[in-house]
Formats: structure tokens, sequence, C-alpha cells
């Protein structure tokens, strides 16, 4: 069960979600999107570009906001604009905090709309994928 519209105010923070990539999930990701970049699996490669190691995908955090998204609209929101950049590396086994926070609620067209600012934090509180929605309740 989702949030409903009329317990959303703006300002709220939404909960935030917790992930934990391991180097399995990222040759995972790397198989199911056909992004093979060596910096998501390969140690040396990705030092050899300057790189401390390998890097989460950027594509898997985008679909970690998504989740952020879902879990807290539930089956009964919907989801109607997202985005977000890729503004800092995030490393497997460290924790990437997903956060999110209202910005404006709102009636436009005879749904009830929620704009929110999401975005990924590393273990040092930086906002490594910073983005946008807007999802609509019941």
């Amino acid at each position: 069960m989702g949030v409903k519209w009329d317990e959303v105010s703006e300002g709220m923070q939404i909960p935030e979600l917790k992930k934990n990539c391991s180097t399995q999930q990222l040759v995972q990701w790397a198989a199911g999107s056909g992004d093979f970049y060596q910096i998501h699996y390969d140690q040396d490669f990705a030092k050899s570009t300057g790189l401390d190691g390998i890097i989460v995908h950027g594509a898997l955090k985008h679909a970690f906001l998504g989740q952020l998204l879902h879990d807290w609209i539930g089956n009964t929101g919907r989801i109607k604009r997202f985005g977000c950049s890729y503004r800092g590396m995030d490393y497997p086994n460290q924790d990437i905090v997903c956060r999110g926070t209202v910005v404006k609620k709102y009636e436009e067209g005879g749904e009830k709309l929620v704009d929110l600012e999401v975005w990924t934090e590393n273990p040092e509180g930086k906002k490594t994928t910073p983005g946008t929605a807007t999802v609509r309740l019941p």
C-alpha cells in the first residue's frame, strides 16, 4: 500500500532506501543492461582510467531511485516523469542511500500530483545522482 494524497505535505522527506551493491550485482546488471564498460567490473582497467576502483553503473543508481519512488507510491500511484544525472562515483560494497523530498503538491487536469527531488548519497553524504520526479497519487 502506497502513500495517500492527504498524507503528503511539501517539504516532507520520503522513506529512504539503502542499497549496497556486490560486484556480482554489477556483473548481473551489465548482462541485463548490455553495459559492459570495463570500469564496472575490471578493477585493473578501472584503475588504469584514473578511478579508485570499479564503479556502480549510473543506470543502476537510476533504477534504485525508481525503486525508491515505487516503494513510496505503491501499486496505486504512478510515476509520470522521472530523471536523474550522474554526478559522482559510487563503489561496490558501500552503502548507497536513496532519498527524496516533496517539493510541490498540486492538482492538475483532474490528477493529484507531487513533484519531488530525489538523489543517491555516498557514505560521505555527497549527492551522486540528483534527480526529479512527478508522481500521481490516489
